[in-house]
């Protein structure tokens, strides 16, 4: 492992930042602590920094000395996200959340400590010809964070030619990577759908419209959307995770809701499931003398990598931890992230970097006993500040 020059020496200080920030979680728009221990740290390393984008957002510029880093077409911008989840913490370490019902449990902390970590090396010796804009984003975790930053002009106050971003990832194994070309995570959406019938007394099931066996019927007919409607070879997954419905057990209520979520790797299949979701509520509401109103709650895009700036980010990590150790056509996953917003309006790279392998890791994503794994920070921050050094010196810039 090649890890940047000189980011050993803070590597002390980054551990203890990150796990300030993971005593002290905040949920999305909330991230007012956070923002300002970040914006502060940027500040002693002499960084301008610009505070309020997509409401707690913070964005630092920092200028190469080389001989084009004036020309404002020369930058890049590397992401982190800062925001912690409504979970409440199982863990008893030292730097446990204070706040009960809320914890870093996606490793945001870490992202956030590892993109510092960047500045801080790259601001000791800023050798290199280009602008780099270190963007701290609020609300990824359902927030749309990167889109609210984006509505209050990031890519306009910031012209950037193209964005990168690192997702911790406990199912690799520390000292490696993740990326491929292409979607690396998927679209996602939120449906309700409301059954209405007409409510009556249980033992005069004739006087009324059961909305209980119609929202049963429906949640079986959708999914033929998946398994009969969608190209096996795509990818899609439609879940109902909740039905309410009734009061007490001896009366047939009005009103039956169906919630649920639907994931995809192309826009286009998730068009064709919401579409699905209308047509077969409606029309299996209407067989039974019911209707069904459909909610769509969009979600995220889909995570889509640009291939020229996936081939660079995998040749960074090669660099830093060996061909072996990089996984450049990983599995996409299921999951969402509103990073995917960003690379609609801007050539970049999301990837993964592994944080498994140790005790305190192993735990999922979302988990109660999630913790980051501190012995990444240093390899995040190398290949932050790396992406940075080769781009410009590769002139891929121009």
């Amino acid at each position: 492992m090649k890890l940047q020059q000189g980011i050993s020496k803070h590597l002390d200080a980054l551990v203890a930042f990150r796990r300030d920030l993971h005593a002290h979680p905040e949920l999305k728009y909330e991230e007012q602590r956070t923002a300002e221990r970040v914006a502060a740290a940027l500040e002693r390393l002499g960084l301008p920094v610009h505070r309020g984008l997509g409401e707690t957002g913070v964005v630092a510029s920092l200028r190469g000395r080389g001989p084009r880093a004036d020309d404002p077409a020369r930058a890049i911008g590397l992401r982190a996200d800062m925001d912690a989840l409504p979970v409440h913490e199982g863990n008893t370490f030292a730097h446990v959340s204070t706040h009960p019902g809320r914890m870093h449990a996606c490793g945001h902390d870490g992202h956030t400590a590892m993109l510092l970590g960047a500045a801080t090396v790259l601001a000791e010796n800023p050798d290199f010809d280009g602008t780099v804009h270190f963007i701290f984003q609020p609300a990824e975790e359902g927030g749309a964070g990167a889109r609210a930053m984006m509505d209050d002009g990031l890519f306009r106050l910031f012209p950037m030619q193209a964005v990168f971003a690192l997702h911790n990832w406990p199912a690799l194994k520390a000292g490696e990577f993740g990326v491929r070309v292409g979607p690396i995570m998927a679209a996602a959406c939120r449906f309700e759908i409301r059954v209405t019938g007409r409510g009556a007394h249980a033992a005069m099931p004739h006087t009324g419209i059961d909305p209980i066996p119609v929202a049963c019927a429906i949640v079986t007919q959708l999914q033929l959307l998946v398994s009969r409607g969608s190209d096996p070879l795509d990818s899609a997954v439609l879940t109902v995770g909740q039905i309410d419905s009734g009061t007490v057990e001896n009366i047939i209520p009005s009103l039956a809701v169906i919630k649920g979520t639907c994931r995809t790797l192309r826009n286009e299949t998730m068009d064709m499931l919401v579409e699905g979701l209308e047509r077969i509520a409606g029309h299996v509401a209407a067989a039974h003398h019911a209707t069904a109103e459909v909610i769509i709650k969009p979600g995220y895009p889909c995570t889509v990598n640009h291939a020229t700036e996936t081939e660079f980010a995998a040749d960074v990590m090669t660099e830093l931890v060996g061909e072996r150790n990089v996984h450049r056509d990983i599995l996409p996953a299921m999951t969402s992230e509103d990073f995917g917003f960003m690379l609609e309006a801007v050539p970049g790279c999301y990837g993964f970097i592994g944080n498994g392998g140790v005790a305190h890791a192993c735990e999922g994503l979302h988990s109660p006993n999630y913790d980051f794994n501190d012995d990444i920070l240093g390899l995040g921050s190398s290949f932050f500040a790396r992406v940075v050094q080769r781009w410009f010196a590769n002139d891929a810039a121009g």
